[in-house]
């Protein structure tokens, strides 16, 4: 996921006054302009968490559940502003924001119910012994959060720490600092003072906060602010659990039906304007139905442009950044059998585009583009298609369309990627959680398993003393 949470790790943001900027992506008008946080107010906000963390870590579970179930409440009902706040930031639909925060609202009730029941391990020793673990929460976790999805992200992240009993400073991306700060100010009145809180920013502030006195960052962003954040982690000892950046191939075998086969590439493609970690970065289609597909495809394209359901990308940054990969391949012999040029009017508006002639030398098949650009490479075989579907550095997740069973097993002991969807781009059961490989990240990012993340162990081993040491009762 590009441009998001932290840039670099690297230098600082000079001071509150600058604040953050930020344009309708719809119609590039000046929205508002945001308050950033300098070194003191960091600084302050980790120390503030750091002195609520003793109470909030001794706070039953049930209590703490309690609480998440109040903030998922608050959520609820202010959806349709955050909803409103996040169309006009990020361009994205106020159905689909409402979707979103719908999504948010149903993580934290589910932390809600599995942070109490959260539980060790008994182990097996000595009949006059016991051994098990205890779960006990890091501390302080600074949490950085994207756009793209804004709400339902960070209420994963939040959510799960909170349950945990850790206390969070949150810094929203700086692409939506508005929605960040109401989103702060829903939830935090459901928590004691100083255990959640909320601060704004650029690339600095999150570098800022990285650095401080933290048990444990959490990142879902660019890969390249993963990697910078892990280094930072290193040296402070503090846990670190990323979900970065991925180029996820779609690969199509022979034998499924090419229109259905299209329909699936480009809701993987299109949804949100390609604007997902999960989407879908690179098809390979076997050579056998591979003209059916690339014509429905492309149909599947014009339908959108036409019916004008493309949303804006998130602003004018990101659409330079996809358009340049676009003009890379273009350079280099693709062909774009729909969209592929820049609209005129105002806003950041890219048109879903279909790349055919594509080939492995192109960055837009070997980088995140992040827009709604589906780039296709015909392949001989599906032995071809899956070795090229397996290159790269990055290892998020990856989709497998066939009715060949010797195929998919093949494809799922192959493919280096955390998470492989069988005949279903976006698909997975309740409570599913992955870790990414390679340069998308490390760690459980979702799921029952963030609340491992979230923990610490701790190895209890109780025997009873001999009984010649036993102090008897005096007479």
């Amino acid at each position: 996921m590009p441009t998001t949470a932290v840039e670099t790790i690297t230098g600082t943001e000079s001071a509150e006054r600058d604040g953050i900027t930020i344009r309708n992506p719809r119609t590039g008008d000046v929205l508002w302009t945001v308050p950033e946080a300098g070194p003191e107010t960091v600084a302050r906000a980790v120390d503030v968490a750091r002195s609520a963390a003793s109470d909030w870590a001794s706070t039953a579970p049930s209590e703490r559940g309690a609480a998440l179930r109040t903030a998922a409440r608050a959520l609820d009902a202010a959806a349709r502003e955050l909803a409103g706040l996040n169309a006009s930031e990020t361009g994205r639909p106020v159905d689909e924001s409402l979707a979103g925060i719908a999504a948010g609202v149903s993580t934290l009730e589910q932390y809600a119910e599995l942070g109490p029941v959260h539980r060790g391990l008994s182990l097996r020793g000595s009949q006059l012994a016991s051994d098990y673990t205890v779960a006990e929460p890091r501390g302080v976790a600074a949490l950085l959060t994207p756009w793209n999805d804004p709400v339902a992200v960070a209420c994963g992240l939040i959510g799960a720490a909170l349950v945990t009993g850790n206390t969070v400073v949150h810094k929203p991306s700086e692409r939506c600092p508005r929605l960040g700060e109401a989103l702060g100010e829903v939830l935090a009145p459901a928590f004691p003072p100083g255990v959640f809180q909320t601060i704004t920013g650029g690339a600095g502030v999150g570098a800022l906060l990285a650095q401080s006195d933290v048990d444990v960052i959490a990142h879902v962003g660019s890969s390249a602010a993963g990697a910078h954040l892990a280094r930072a982690g290193a040296q402070s000892g503090a846990h670190v659990i990323r979900e970065n950046g991925g180029n996820d191939p779609l690969l199509v075998d022979r034998d499924v039906d090419p229109v259905w086969a299209a329909e699936q590439a480009a809701m993987g493609a299109f949804s949100n304007s390609g604007q997902i970690c999960v989407a879908v970065e690179r098809i390979y289609v076997h050579e056998a139905i591979a003209a059916e597909f690339c014509a429905a495809l492309e149909a599947e394209a014009a339908l959108r442009n036409g019916n004008g359901t493309v949303a804006p990308l998130v602003d004018g940054r990101m659409r330079d950044a996809v358009h340049a990969h676009v003009a890379d391949a273009l350079q280099q012999g693709a062909h774009a059998v729909e969209g592929g040029t820049l609209p005129d009017g105002p806003g950041s508006f890219y048109p879903a585009t279909v790349l055919t002639g594509c080939t492995e030398r192109m960055e837009v098949m070997t980088e995140e583009t992040f827009g709604p650009v589906a780039p296709v490479q015909v392949v001989a075989s599906f032995d071809d298609g899956l070795r090229l579907a397996c290159s790269g550095t990055y290892g998020l997740a990856a989709t497998v369309l066939s009715a060949n069973i010797a195929h998919i097993q093949q494809a799922v002991a192959a493919l280096p990627v955390g998470t492989v969807k069988i005949n279903e781009v976006f698909g997975g059961a309740p409570g599913g959680a992955a870790q990414p490989r390679g340069i998308s990240g490390a760690g459980f990012g979702y799921g029952p398993e963030l609340l491992d993340e979230f923990s610490r162990v701790k190895v209890v081993h109780i025997a009873a003393p001999p009984a010649a040491a036993l102090v008897r009762d005096q007479p």
